[in-house]
Parts: C-alpha cells; structure tokens; sequence
C-alpha cells in the first residue's frame, strides 16, 4: 500500500496521542507512574513560573529566569544562529505547532503575538496573547497591527500564517497573505519540537489537555532558528510575498510547502469525528485509504444530497475547463478541496493521479500533437495540449525557480480558460449585442 502523500491532511495533523509500535506502548505503560508523580510535581512549579513571569518586569533577567524554570518543566528551548536576529524588524513570521509557540520564542527575545481566536480576558492574557480590543474585520486586524508597529516602542508582532497547528514534520499550511501586508519586511523563525513517547500534538486537543500531557513527558524540546530577513520585492503582491516566504521556511525545515489551509483542517476533523472509527479501521487496510477517509462518500459514508449536488455542479465547471479528464477524477479531488480553482490547479499540477481512461486520452493527444501530419485535433486534446506544460513534475531545487514555475502554470491555466470561456459565450454575446 502506498503512503498518502505529503500534502494529505493524515499526515500533517495528528488524530492519536498514542503510538502505534508495540514496544513504544509497552514503554509508555511503564513510564506511567513516573509521569504521574512528573505531572503532580509539575503543576505546583508551573503556578510558580506563571506568578513570577507577571511579578517580574519583562527583561533579559526575567527572560532567563523564566527559561531555566520552564527546564524543570520539561520545556527545553534551544535557538539556532541567534546573530541573525534583526532588533530592527517588527515582525516575525513562523511555522506553528503546538499552542506555546509563542510563549516558546518569546523567552528568546521580546514580541507579542495577537489574540485572533478565543475569549479576551484573563485567559488570553495569562497565555501570553496580546489583546486588540474588538476587531470587525481583517482590514481593521490589519491597520491595528500597522499602528502598533508604527510604535518603535512596541516588541515585534509574533504572527503565525498558518492559522491552525501542524504536526511539524511534513509540511506547512499555506500562509494567510494578511500578514504580509503589514510591512515589507520580515524575519522567518523555523521552529520544531521534538518529544518522546507520544505525539508534540493532536489536532483536536485542547491547550489545557497538551499542557498537561507536557508536564507528563520527560521533555518537550523546541529548537528555533532565526533565518535572515526577507524583503518584499517591486510591486509584489501580499499572496506571493507569502508564497515565497512559506516556500523559503518548507525549504529550512524540510518539509513540503502545502496548499492546504485551516479551513481544511476543520473540515479533515470534522470527518474524522462523525466517521465510524470501524469504518475508519477497515478504510486504513486498504488501497487509498487516504483518499477514503479525506471523502467520505469514497470512505462509504454518503454525504448529504446538497453537498452532493454541489460538487456535481462544481465537477461540470471544472470538466469545461479540462475536458479530457474524467468527472470520477474531479470529484474525487473536489470532495477534499471543494473549491473549483484548487482542483483545476491541482491536475493542472499533476498532484491528483489520473485515472486509466484519462491517461490514455492524454497520451493520445500528446502522440497526435507531436505527428508531423496536420490533423484537426478536437478540444480535448486541446485541452491536454495547454495543461502539458503546468502538468510536468519536475521539482526545481531552488525555491525561486519553484516559485517562477507556479507563476508560468497561473498564467497558462488562466489564459486557456479564458480561451475557453470565449469559445462558449464569446459567440452567443456578440450575436446578442447586434
């Protein structure tokens, strides 16, 4: 059975706390009790370091007594090529993956991190967060961050694009633009954390339940390192400012830049919460049990007849677009984007595996495109023609390159579909206009 791919929702967000193997389980059944006493202990510190982090004013004494305490918690915090830190930049851009990154990164150096999500109040302050007051809108998110940078006063902003937590290991979310377009500068922060036993995180926990599950480990390491600023380019837009920046912290961390958002994983978590754990079981045997579980009318869970109409619909624009492939090969991809640009991007990519009938209609295009006969080719094969060239796989090693290909595929796919879109309509709204 092959592995779901890198940028499948399985893989980027944990749904067990608990290992699979064997001997890793017996291990942690052993180290119960010792983690118990670990846990009790713990707590009674941990109320010590809060009340001393508020009792003390914030400096680099504080800083360092705050951090040495946070070791007998079990929270080990390393920071690498801390010389290229910038005390000039206002804002910092890093990968998430557990609910203290912030308060991780800010016992290397001061910042404030918005409270976008959850109550304000003492809560979100004894977090860490830093509270706005009412925000409407992004917009008003936005131009509130401008003026708190504006104030050289102010730390820098902490701002994580990602928006949801991944496990770290195989790839980021794609980043949100918004923040990008506070300043035209900002500094990367790679950031991984490693622990033992069970999993850094799990995707529809708690912050209570991992604080507790982190006083229970022996340790939680979190390994930072600081990148050298990037600057926003001539007349560059917010998506692509991001775009480069996620490709540059994939490439530091080693892990895929993916296109799925948080939005995706609400929805992959919402699946997974009212799909059968038996069905869930069986899926896992066999082949394309990834594909299953991200859909769940494959998984044989049926949604509801709306939703299942509303793909329809999206399935015929999308077949408009690329007609040489195959409506089974569309819904399947729009079942787990339900968005008709991200899967039209997506084959248009290759990231979505043809099926059989659709690769024979491809190369039989390809074969009489190449023909030194002049044949008339028929729209189809029109189509495979125009998306041969987004469709190659090859990965280019730079992340400029990466980033110059996707901008090269952008435009081909909207140039055909406006192609397209004119042979349909473009007749029918001149023969109105006379």
């Amino acid at each position: 059975m092959e592995p779901p791919p890198a940028s499948s929702p399985e893989r980027l967000f944990d749904a067990h706390r608990f290992p699979s193997d064997g001997f890793l389980l017996l291990a942690l059944l052993l180290y119960a009790p010792v983690g118990l006493c670990l846990l009790l202990l713990r707590l009674f510190i941990g109320v010590h370091v809060f009340l001393v982090s508020c009792a003390l004013p914030d400096s680099l004494l504080r800083r360092f007594i705050v951090r040495v305490m946070c070791s007998v918690l079990g929270l080990f915090v390393r920071q690498s090529d801390p010389n290229l830190r910038d005390a000039s930049i206002r804002v910092y851009i890093a990968n998430h993956v557990t609910y203290f990154d912030h308060s991780v990164i800010n016992l290397l150096t001061p910042c404030n991190t918005p409270a976008l999500n959850g109550t304000p109040g003492f809560i979100c302050w004894s977090r860490g967060f830093m509270e706005l007051g009412a925000v409407g809108s992004r917009a008003e998110l936005v131009d509130s961050l401008k003026m708190y940078s504006s104030h050289r006063g102010n730390p820098p902003l902490l701002l994580f694009p990602e928006e949801a937590a991944t496990n770290g290991r195989v790839g980021l979310l794609r980043f949100s633009s918004w923040p990008f377009s506070i300043l035209d500068v900002i500094q990367p922060v790679a950031l991984q954390v490693q622990r033992p036993l069970i999993a850094v995180s799990v995707a529809d926990s708690s912050w209570i339940t991992e604080l507790l599950w982190a006083f229970f480990v022996p340790f939680t390491v979190y390994q930072v390192r600081w990148m050298p600023p990037v600057f926003r380019q001539a007349a560059e837009p917010n998506a692509e400012f991001a775009l480069r920046v996620q490709e540059l912290l994939a490439v530091e961390l080693g892990v895929v830049s993916t296109r799925l958002t948080a939005a995706d994983k609400a929805e992959h978590m919402k699946r997974l919460r009212h799909t059968p754990p038996h069905l869930l079981a069986s899926a896992a045997g066999q082949p394309g049990d990834a594909e299953r579980r991200a859909s769940p009318t494959l998984a044989g869970v049926g949604p509801p007849a709306s939703e299942d109409v509303q793909i329809a619909e999206m399935a015929q624009r999308v077949k408009e677009v690329l007609p040489h492939v195959s409506l089974g090969t569309i819904r399947r991809d729009l079942a787990q984007t339900n968005c008709v640009d991200t899967t039209i991007a997506n084959l248009l990519e290759g990231w979505v595996p043809l099926l059989p009938e659709d690769k024979e209609l491809e190369t039989g295009c390809l074969a009489a495109s190449t023909s030194q006969t002049p044949v008339a080719s028929s729209p189809q094969c029109a189509a495979t023609s125009s998306s041969t060239k987004p469709s190659m796989k090859l990965f280019a090693r730079s992340p400029v390159e990466r980033h110059l290909s996707l901008q090269e595929r952008k435009h081909v796919l909207y140039a055909y579909a406006r192609r397209r879109y004119l042979e349909k309509y473009g007749t029918q709204r001149a023969d109105g206009s006379h």
